[in-house]
């Protein structure tokens, strides 16, 4: 089982203005972001656009990335799709090339919902590969929440080892805590409480274009040094609240680019904000720079 703690940086895709991958700059990120101390990257997070990236995008991405990274930090690829074979291809072809561990979503698109039927999907994945699995309870964009019940079904499997929660709901945080040490937050506005509630680590969007606070905030928190931990967190705050509300991703993207982050340019049918949620994001982050 790899070790997941800490931050693990849902690393953007950097595209140029016609829509097409700057591998240049992807590079450029990772030793950024490494440098920054982060803990792992996930490639192809939803954050790095992968809905709207091909699977040869995809297995392009993470050997580039794999091997930038060289060791320095863990590796997670998402390797989600809706055919259950290319799921495993994609799985195989990540693992091939050294990822620590693999983000899953459950089938997201009139698929089964059931928590039978969300057990027999990891179950046919875990018995594929031989990496560990990250489950993804994200019920706000896939329709579909995974029960502390259904948790504790997933992590007898081989490989299932952690829960990526997105939701948002610190009591459902709080019972696969109960459940499973293998719990790593993916709410970007909750994240100092569910790392003070004994949360691993995070799979953190926002982290793009506030890398060093990320760590430092973990740190603290790792340390016990919550008055520190909490008045970092209430500059982070602001831009926070305002992506988390706002269009996640090229809010994200916009944020990191004035931060010297990227290129800020998002893929289609993704759209950049428009002139006021410009505005109003660089005034959220302001609260940054005090």
């Amino acid at each position: 089982m790899a070790d997941l703690k800490g931050i693990n940086l849902a690393m953007q895709t950097p595209f140029d203005d016609d829509g097409s991958i700057n591998i240049g700059v992807f590079e450029e990120l990772i030793d950024k972001y490494v440098d920054a101390g982060v803990h792992g990257l996930v490639l192809g997070a939803g954050t790095g656009q992968h809905p709207y990236l091909t699977e040869e995008e995809c297995n392009n991405l993470y050997e580039t990335g794999a091997k930038r990274i060289g060791g320095r930090c863990k590796v997670i690829c998402q390797t989600s799709a809706l055919n259950m074979d290319e799921v495993i291809r994609r799985s195989k072809h990540a693992e091939s090339i050294g990822a620590d561990a693999l983000m899953i979503l459950p089938p997201y698109f009139e698929g089964p919902s059931d928590d039978d039927g969300l057990f027999e999907f990891y179950k046919e994945i875990d018995a594929a590969i031989g990496i560990d699995i990250i489950g993804y309870n994200i019920p706000q964009a896939t329709g579909i929440s995974v029960s502390a019940d259904l948790l504790k079904r997933l992590v007898e499997l081989k490989n299932f080892n952690y829960i990526k929660d997105s939701a948002g709901d610190l009591t459902t945080h709080q019972e696969y805590l109960q459940v499973t040490s293998g719990v790593l937050n993916g709410a970007d506005t909750t994240t100092v409480y569910a790392l003070m509630a004994g949360t691993r680590g995070v799979i953190w969007g926002g982290a793009n274009y506030m890398p060093h606070e990320a760590v430092k905030l973990y740190d603290l928190v790792a340390g016990k040094r919550y008055a520190e931990a909490l008045e970092l967190w209430q500059r982070m705050l602001p831009s926070l609240l305002f992506i988390w509300r706002t269009k996640y991703t090229p809010s994200v993207l916009r944020a990191s680019e004035l931060r010297g982050y990227g290129t800020g340019n998002v893929r289609r049918p993704l759209q950049k904000l428009n002139a006021e949620e410009d505005r109003e994001l660089q005034r959220a982050l302001e609260a940054l720079n005090v």
